[in-house]
């Protein structure tokens, strides 16, 4: 491959990751409330920094001969790690705040699916 090739080619990875990263960073910075806040930086600068690792990966394995593959597994962790990460957040924050939490039914009698409540047999024992 020429050089130029790589080089037009690590050079657009770049501007596009550095755009997104942008793009993301004013998000974090200027939305209203933070469910909106938290959009910017998982969808926006993650995109970013998968774009600026793949090409430093392509940088290192065309340009300079030296196969990198650490660019690839820190792109792959970050793919994965950042929803995890935003809905684990994005929860908290919704049970954090009880006005943005659902009308949750009652707690049945066999303990039911709720975490949140007291079971009607533990207000009998005197439970927690």
């Amino acid at each position: 491959m020429t050089a130029w090739i790589v080089d037009l080619g690590v050079a657009l990875l770049l501007l596009t990751g550095s755009f997104f990263l942008l793009v993301g960073s004013f998000g974090l910075a200027k939305l209203p409330d933070m469910m909106r806040r938290l959009h910017a930086p998982t969808k926006a600068t993650t995109l970013g920094i998968g774009a600026l690792l793949i090409a430093s990966m392509a940088y290192f394995t065309f340009s300079l001969g030296l196969p990198s593959f650490h660019e690839l597994l820190i792109t792959v962790f970050l793919f994965i790690t950042a929803p995890v990460t935003a809905h684990m957040v994005a929860k908290a924050y919704l049970l954090r705040d009880p006005d943005l939490r659902p009308h949750l039914p009652d707690v049945q009698a066999n303990g039911g699916w709720a975490t949140l409540g007291r079971s009607p047999q533990d207000t009998q024992r005197g439970g927690p």
